[in-house]
């Protein structure tokens, strides 16, 4: 029997840092997945993977250094 294809409606391009692309490959290597496909799994299980005050503390810190941008509007269209 095939293996089923997970549906990936949304196409978006993304800037990462090297470090963050590195990382990518690293788990591409491990489990086999495109860098879509993996950073679906990454977002859609974050509350799983992540905990929420270490989450909490890295967001802090990355604000702290690199200021915030002005909130966006991610809606059904974007």
């Amino acid at each position: 029997m095939a293996a089923k294809r997970y549906p990936l409606p949304k196409k978006l391009s993304v800037g990462l840092s090297e470090k963050a692309y590195e990382n990518l490959r690293v788990l591409n290597s491990q489990y086999h997945y495109s860098n879509n496909y993996l950073l679906t799994i990454l977002l859609e299980n974050l509350d799983t993977l992540v905990d929420a005050t270490a989450l909490e503390q890295v967001m802090a810190e990355f604000k702290a250094e690199y200021g915030a941008p002005a909130p966006a509007k991610m809606g059904k269209g974007s």
